[in-house]
């Protein structure tokens, strides 16, 4: 991949493999449109899966908007190498290792205009040549949609399994559908569905408004897929995004916490559970 010289797909797939060889379980987070609160979701249950004692890596793919280092209180940082030459990823809470393609611009505020060729050379370079070390989960954050990256990533990865991210509208069923549907034709299995900004918490009293509706559970019985959960809308995610500390370690007696520290005792058991 570096400089002139050119691998065959095989070769790049053998590389990644190598590079993934102390990797237990690499889990894609997709949705089948932008807005759902992706990025979200997997920063946070990268940090859950963390305080459940794994060890937790988060590959941040989505290029046109790369919100994981904000998430987790890394942006600014950038990737180094290390004396074996590999790239080393930043180490955010709770030791996730994360790697962004916003860690390789000179400003995170930057637009990546690039071209699907060079989209996808750039994912390969970072797939063949990070070290991620020993790692018991490895969560893979897809753009949105069905295009060159995550079909890209999809090809060179071997997931254990895809987590479909959806919110409350009249379109979940379409978007949640192709989500499903691109991860049946790479054979990917579904982990299960979660649905994002369900409710609404009263940032005073507490009490949970279901304002939206709910069809996170509906449409997963519909696919015939696990419901791992939902996670409502809370004012103080922001405030913990424009802090840079996950909500979970500010607030962990927040519902928020609790539905995400839920969710990720129902992927553990899903994929652990497998064998």
């Amino acid at each position: 991949m570096s400089g002139t010289q050119v691998f065959s797909p095989e070769e790049i797939k053998g590389k990644i493999r190598e590079r993934l060889r102390d990797v237990r379980y690499r889990i894609a987070v997709v949705s089948g449109k932008g807005g759902v609160g992706k990025s979200f979701l997997t920063a946070t249950l990268a940090v859950a899966l963390a305080l459940k004692g794994r060890l937790v890596g988060v590959l941040d793919a989505d290029f046109h908007g790369p919100s994981i280092p904000k998430t987790l209180g890394v942006e600014g940082k950038v990737l180094s190498l290390g004396s074996d030459g590999y790239i080393v990823p930043v180490t955010g809470p709770k030791n996730v290792k994360v790697v962004s393609i916003s860690f390789m611009l000179r400003d995170s505020s930057s637009p990546v205009i690039w071209r699907g060729p060079l989209k996808t050379r750039a994912l390969l370079e970072l797939l063949t040549r990070v070290n991620w070390g020993k790692l018991d989960y490895l969560l893979v954050d897809l753009p949105p949609g069905t295009g060159d990256e995550p079909l890209t990533i999809a090809q060179f990865l071997d997931y254990v399994g895809a987590i479909v991210v959806t919110i409350p509208s009249k379109l979940s069923k379409e978007v949640v559908g192709k989500a499903v549907r691109f991860c049946q034709i790479l054979n990917i299995p579904v982990i299960g569905i979660v649905e994002n900004m369900s409710e609404f918490v009263c940032p005073r009293c507490g009490t949970v408004y279901k304002v939206f509706g709910s069809d996170g559970e509906s449409l997963a019985k519909e696919f015939n897929l696990e419901f791992l959960g939902s996670i409502p809308l809370d004012p103080r995610v922001v405030e913990c995004m424009d802090e840079g500390v996950p909500i979970l370690l500010k607030y962990p007696d927040a519902i928020v916490t609790k539905r995400l520290m839920e969710i990720a005792d129902k992927v553990i058991q899903r994929v652990e559970g497998r064998k």
